[in-house]
């Protein structure tokens, strides 16, 4: 008498048969997806249960076990890249944007274009004309990426490129990367960028060891963004953007030291006292990541509002 499965039974066996049949899809396009190292390797790896999904090289979707990626990802490391990964202890790196000083100089865009090997068109600072309704002038607000507390985009990674660091920095492993780009989805602050081409003078950096703090050599197929300069953080200096401003736009510091500095003034303050008296805010509190980038509001502006060579005074200028 011939047995019949159970129900739960049936569900195991037709999982067991998606997944090895999805499994040689991958391989089918493995080299291109995830690099051509991992291709014959699957079958080494022990199943988890646990599957995700991945852009397959004809644009269609893919599942594959995602104990298989963690492998793929976990590449040896350089002392590099180990440190930069644990980042610097006894640190909570902070930093505060005041609008009310900020006139588009550009200039912070620049410094970190030139020290992260971007391409014009690339940003991982950029500056927004941002206009309010009524009768206030437009502003603008540079926006890097938050450096969250309860980040998004590390729980979306499934090769653990992307991760958060002791001193409160996220910061990219582009060793690691697979190109998914998964985290540019889950990111609510458009911070991230795809390097869909080589990256500016590729040839200038071939032999140069990677640095995960600077991110640089930058990878064509890998994910960038700003990384609050951690490299010059180990040094005990200041971002490049924040030393580069002419106008005093940027405060950085550590909060465990309830500190930061301006760094046009060098002037140092008490860190929650600059933003107690200036009503300081974050961009999307409502989301519960606790962005570690506060904003001084647009009040008290240095400079009367410029736009196409004209000046527009508002109310607020002429009282």
């Amino acid at each position: 008498m011939k047995s019949k499965n159970t129900p739960a039974e049936k569900k195991d066996k037709k999982l067991t048969s998606r997944r090895n049949f999805l499994k040689k899809g991958l391989l089918a396009g493995a080299g291109t997806v995830l690099g051509a190292g991992v291709v014959g390797s699957f079958d080494a790896f022990a199943e988890s249960g646990d599957s995700i999904k991945v852009l397959g090289p004809d644009g269609k979707i893919l599942t594959v076990d995602k104990s298989h990626l963690k492998e793929i990802g976990a590449r040896p490391e350089s002392q590099m890249q180990t440190e930069g990964r644990e980042g610097i202890p006894g640190r909570k790196w902070i930093k505060v944007i005041d609008l009310g000083k900020c006139r588009n100089a550009r200039m912070c865009v620049a410094a970190c274009q030139h020290a992260h090997q971007l391409k014009p068109e690339q940003y991982h600072v950029n500056v927004l004309r941002m206009d309010r309704e009524g009768e206030t002038a437009p502003f603008f607000m540079p926006k890097p990426c938050q450096h969250c507390d309860d980040p998004p985009c590390t729980k979306v990674c499934p090769v653990d490129a992307t991760f958060k660091r002791q001193d409160g920095l996220v910061l990219i492993d582009n060793e690691r990367c697979i190109g998914c780009r998964f985290c540019i989805a889950a990111c609510p602050y458009s911070a991230r960028i795809f390097n869909w081409t080589d990256p500016r003078d590729v040839e200038k950096y071939k032999d140069v060891e990677y640095d995960v703090e600077l991110n640089v050599p930058q990878k064509k197929g890998t994910v960038s963004k700003c990384l609050f300069s951690a490299n010059l953080l180990r040094e005990e200096r200041m971002p490049y953007c924040v030393t580069a401003c002419p106008n005093g736009v940027y405060w950085f510091g550590d909060e465990n030291e309830n500190a930061v500095t301006n760094g046009t003034t060098k002037e140092t303050v008490n860190f929650k006292k600059l933003l107690k008296d200036n009503a300081a805010y974050v961009l999307l509190p409502e989301l519960g990541t606790q962005p570690r980038v506060y904003y001084l509001p647009e009040k008290n502006r240095l400079f009367p509002y410029k736009y196409n060579g004209s000046t527009e005074l508002k109310k607020e200028h002429s009282s």
